[in-house]
């Protein structure tokens, strides 16, 4: 099959791999839709780091092929979702209600499957699979536990996008920052993830939505998904916010990007007593500073978020319902599509920001 190899950093191609087929308790997905996301760019790059060969693809929709002994949750021909975290629903974070911190992630991350063995191979070689999954690929086998089933009327680039982006900024706003009515919020970075999150800020209730990025473009796209104010991040910003709120700043700030600066960005121009939330990946080495005497004494709330703070088996019918009620417009979302051989123009658009999200479909 044909699949995006990541072969060493800021080199990739798409190749023919083999797969194996599915061991007990996971699936064999024939993929038809994956989004490009920014986290897909991040391997490439060296941002996240990845044991080479490595397919990329986190944010996928599929059709179950076949499943392995003792799978139960799906069946062969179920259309379903693709989460890059598992949701085991037996260790400590599922039992306590953070099944986006599942401990079973600590073994998919690593490019495996959940016993430590991968199923995707170039000439004998192991391949490793981005989150246990890789599903920039003809198809993938995964865990069962990464797999949510959907109706069937969902468009596969829709589910794909709940996958990852939408789940991860609209569960920013409603589930992680908790955004409530009539407040204010300011968003920044208006990229897929970005857009989403003034969604969900949208679906709140809030009333005042600052998006803030470099590119007026986007910030016109920004608005037509709810955002009710546009600004240029430029040396003026803080001043801007700042009169959009009588002075105070916001009640929530989201940075969705993954630069430093910007996190502190976003947590200044935060009111004080608001809540600030950390969305965007930054580098290892990449670095935060405030204050020791003002972070207290603001009383600002600093949250990090994973996942939108998700638990994909409740949160993905969650979104499709809001999509499916016109309350996330998602269709709108996806500027472009790509077959899989033109998976390194969609990342050259996805580098240029010409897109709100890129999807490769397949046939």
């Amino acid at each position: 099959m044909k699949a995006v190899v990541v072969s060493d950093t800021d080199t990739f191609s798409v190749e023919e791999v083999e797969l194996a087929a599915p061991k007990a308790g996971e699936v064999k997905v024939k993929m038809v839709a994956a989004g490009v996301c920014h986290s897909d760019l991040s391997v490439i790059n060296g941002t996240i780091p990845a044991k080479f060969p490595f397919i990329i693809g986190h944010e996928g929709a599929g059709i179950v092929d076949e499943v392995g002994d003792g799978v139960t949750n799906v069946k062969p021909g179920d259309h379903v979702i693709l989460s890059f975290v598992p949701f085991c629903q037996d260790c400590y974070f599922c039992d306590n209600g953070q099944p986006y911190l599942c401990e079973a992630a600590n073994k998919v991350n690593m490019g495996c499957q959940l016993d430590g063995t991968t199923r995707t191979t170039k000439g004998g070689e192991d391949v490793q699979v981005m989150n246990g999954l890789g599903c920039m690929a003809e198809s993938v086998v995964c865990p069962s536990i990464s797999v949510v089933p959907i109706d069937d009327d969902i468009p596969m680039e829709i589910g794909a996008l709940v996958g990852c982006g939408v789940t991860t900024g609209v569960g920013a706003a409603l589930n992680a920052a908790k955004v409530q009515p009539g407040t204010s919020v300011a968003v920044i970075g208006c990229g897929g993830v970005g857009l989403s999150t003034i969604q969900g800020a949208k679906v709140a209730g809030a009333k005042t939505i600052i998006a803030i990025d470099l590119s007026p473009e986007k910030l016109e796209l920004a608005k037509s998904f709810g955002a009710t104010h546009g600004l240029i991040a430029d040396d003026d910003l803080f001043g801007n916010v700042k009169g959009l709120t009588e002075g105070r700043g916001v009640d929530y700030g989201f940075e969705v990007i993954g630069f430093s600066k910007t996190m502190e960005l976003a947590y200044n121009m935060t009111r004080n007593g608001g809540v600030t939330t950390l969305v965007g990946i930054g580098k290892h080495k990449d670095r935060m500073s405030f204050s020791a005497l003002a972070f207290p004494v603001k009383a600002k709330k600093l949250c990090g978020c994973m996942y939108g703070d998700s638990n994909p088996p409740e949160d993905f019918p969650r979104m499709l319902d809001l999509y499916k009620k016109g309350e996330l417009e998602l269709d709108k979302m996806i500027t472009k599509t790509y077959n899989i051989d033109e998976a390194p123009e969609a990342f050259r658009a996805l580098e240029a920001g010409e897109n709100a999200r890129g999807v490769i479909l397949f046939n």
